[in-house]
């Protein structure tokens, strides 16, 4: 057993090495580039979050405040650096948001010094997560996230069932945030994200309403809603503009990611679907455009996964999962794509704008039947055979 300055010496170097870590690329299907190392983990947590370093309170140097993972990840280009305001999880399971930052966007992801202290609306929240990052060009940076308390109308001993919202804030600096009421709508709303442009006026929301805080119930997909004001934003009329199917990847449920990238062929979407297998919920990426001047009408979807759980990406909280709230967009079209898996830990991958908008309108869409996708499959073969 190290005495209390040996251990911290090792405590910090092994941190230190950590931080610094070079990521590498690795050569994927055309469409992205995978990172071999995952970007951001519980262990990235500054050494005096998780630990006393007082050698007369903490003599033995033990872990006082766990950090368990760091997962579902909002992302922003802001003064040159690339951007997270993350999930982070304690050990004691509630969750908070903190900001990371790295030069490259692909390592030395660093945390600030403090965590968000994000202010309270109406009935405290049990828990906050997976923001969602919107600039939009009101001048504001808006942060959507779900908001979850406990339910009320649960019946005694009942310490599971819960109720979702979304939160809304919005900040300058991502430094000082301002809480505006939650957002007021019929059902209960998660994944909810800022249009990063005004429509017809109005301020534009992607939402998912769904019948309980996990299932989606009658909720149809990902909806599309005008509110007025971001201030007082309430869903008065709600529109399903991506739709879940039957035995697809999203026929429990699906939701959008980030906002889309505006590109000349249309927005570019980033969305998670969510199907029920023997293991539980898997939870896969997808991409799907819709027309500049319509965003609620889509004009490709290629069929099937972007991005499934690959190797150690399957092992977690909660295993077969990736999830993904926050993507950056480069001037020179270098898209950096922030995702968590398995409720655990964040990566990167890369791609560029071209490269996704042409998977998106050159990829066959889902037919819905095998027989039409042995049609898909027998197209292409015949293309490269009959060369």
């Amino acid at each position: 057993m190290k005495n209390f300055k040996q251990r911290l010496a090792w405590l910090e170097e092994s941190h230190a090495n950590l931080l610094s870590r070079k990521n590498e690329p690795i050569e994927g299907n055309g469409v992205y580039e995978r990172y071999k190392y995952p970007i951001l983990t519980g262990e990235h947590a500054p050494l005096f979050w998780r630990y006393d370093l007082d050698e007369t309170t903490n003599p033995y140097l033990m872990e006082r405040f766990g950090i368990h993972a760091v997962m579902n990840s909002g992302a922003i280009k802001w003064n040159g650096k690339y951007v997270l305001v993350c999930r982070v999880e304690g050990a004691d399971r509630k969750s908070f948001f903190a900001v990371a930052e790295s030069p490259n966007g692909v390592d030395n992801f660093r945390f600030r010094d403090r965590p968000i202290t994000m202010p309270e609306w109406g009935e405290p929240a049990t828990n906050v997560y997976d923001m969602r990052l919107t600039a939009h060009e009101d001048g504001w940076i808006y942060g959507i996230f779900c908001v979850e308390r406990k339910d009320p109308a649960a019946a005694p001993g009942d310490l599971s069932s819960a109720v979702a919202a979304a939160g809304i804030a919005r900040t300058k600096d991502l430094v000082n945030w301002e809480r505006l009421p939650d957002l007021q709508s019929r059902s209960q709303q998660r994944n909810v994200v800022l249009h990063p442009e005004f429509v017809d006026g109005k301020y534009a929301l992607y939402t998912r309403p769904q019948d309980g805080f996990i299932d989606a119930g009658n909720g149809g997909g990902i909806g599309w809603a005008l509110v007025d004001s971001m201030e007082h934003a309430a869903v008065t009329d709600e529109k399903i503009m991506n739709a879940r199917h039957y035995h697809t990847i999203k026929e429990v449920k699906n939701g959008e990611g980030p906002h889309p990238i505006k590109t000349p062929q249309g927005w570019l979407h980033l969305a998670h679907g969510v199907r029920g297998c023997a293991s539980g919920l898997r939870y896969v990426l997808y991409l799907y455009m819709t027309a500049l001047d319509d965003p609620t009408r889509v004009i490709a979807e290629p069929a099937g996964f972007f991005m499934a759980p690959e190797g150690g990406e399957y092992i977690g909280d909660v295993m077969n999962v990736l999830f993904s709230n926050g993507w950056i967009c480069d001037e020179d079209g270098k898209v950096f794509i922030y995702y968590a898996s398995s409720d655990t830990r964040m990566h990167v991958a890369t791609s560029t704008v071209d490269r996704l908008v042409d998977y998106c309108l050159h990829t066959a869409p889902d037919g819905l039947r095998t027989g039409l996708s042995v049609e898909t499959l027998n197209r292409l073969i015949d293309k490269n055979l009959d060369k």
